[in-house]
């Protein structure tokens, strides 16, 4: 099943301890033309407001610089959160992209809302703005078919066709099926979960423009690396802030795995960090390749979104450049000019 699955990439722009946001994106723009070459069908970025570890809080604009790098891969958010905008602004913004880069842009949309009380008040939000996505969502759609009753045009979004994908968190999965759209959900940690969302999903789609038949992107950490021990390196990191954030309320930077082997915790901090480190795809290319076989065939998904961080971005690359040979995918080519001395 790998043979016939596509696999793609949402980079969150992961900041790392000792170097400035603006490398991140960078490195985020870099990523993406590696990725083209390697044969991953779409690169995606993400939305957070005012967290220290992510350097990604313009989705839309990010989008752009990436797609304005590189010319095949697809281009896309995972995702703007659309409680956090007016529709026509995200009608718009898109309109611009698909204008820019025909055929090449996607459209994931969110319903979360910012990650603190501040951040939700910077915003002029509240959580319970989320609970109007299906509007929200039924409305940015509109501005595309042009049936918005207000006499507005959405310019230049008004009669293009970017592909909607709904990000299934919580009631998400029924959104996405009632609006016949695409969905993402997540994550691999919790398979049982996963499973009964896609059966839900497919088993109340309803037919409609965007999409004809239900069409399941599975996304989670996948790495890959030459032993089991370096694959699991790889994850430290991303376990050590996830631990950090939930015992002091701030999402870090990404420290250095040998600076996390060493780190004292506390009982409550270990246990977050130790949950962090299960249930992810990780090994040898053998032993990647036999769990992706058994989660595909769960599944039954059509696409893969892996969604690792690392603080070693030489690391990280090495692990999707595995994990193309593994899929398939076209043979790593001479890295790109722009991709040398990193």
């Amino acid at each position: 099943m790998i043979a016939s699955t596509r696999f793609s990439v949402l980079d969150r722009s992961r900041t790392r301890e000792g170097h400035p946001a603006s490398e991140a994106l960078r490195d985020t723009v870099r990523l993406a033309q590696d990725l083209e070459r390697l044969g991953y069908h779409r690169f995606w970025v993400s939305e957070h407001h005012g967290v220290p570890g992510v350097a990604g809080s313009a989705p839309t604009v990010l989008a752009a610089a990436v797609a304005a790098a590189t010319r095949t891969i697809r281009v896309g958010t995972g995702g703007v959160m659309l409680p956090n905008h007016q529709p026509l602004v995200v009608a718009e913004q898109f309109g611009v992209l698909e204008s820019l880069f025909p055929g090449r842009v996607d459209m994931g949309l969110g319903r979360s809302v910012g990650f603190t009380d501040g951040v939700r008040r910077a915003l002029g939000r509240d959580k319970d703005v989320a609970d109007d996505f299906a509007a929200q969502l039924d409305e940015l759609l509109g501005w595309f078919r042009g049936t918005s009753p207000t006499g507005v045009r959405a310019r230049p979004a008004e009669g293009l066709a970017v592909p909607p994908f709904v990000l299934a968190m919580g009631e998400g999965a029924t959104i996405a099926a009632r609006a016949g759209l695409p969905m993402v959900i997540g994550d691999l940690r919790n398979r049982e979960k996963m499973r009964r969302g896609v059966d839900h999903y497919r088993e109340t789609f309803r037919p409609s423009v965007w999409a004809r038949e239900p069409y399941v992107v599975i996304s989670g950490t996948v790495s890959v690396a030459g032993t089991p021990e370096e694959a699991r390196r790889l994850l430290l990191p991303e376990a050590w802030s996830m631990a950090y954030s939930r015992t002091h309320g701030t999402f870090p930077p990404l420290p250095p795995a040998g600076r996390v082997e060493t780190s004292a915790m506390t009982e409550r901090e270990r246990g977050f960090y130790e949950a962090g480190l299960t249930g992810h795809l990780a090994g040898t290319e053998d032993q990647v390749a036999h769990e992706l076989e058994t989660v595909l065939k769960e599944t039954a998904a059509d696409e893969v979104l892996v969604t690792t961080s690392t603080y070693d971005r030489e690391a990280l690359l090495d692990s999707y450049r595995r994990l193309a040979r593994v899929a398939g995918l076209a043979a790593a080519r001479p890295p790109h000019p722009s991709s040398q001395d990193r």
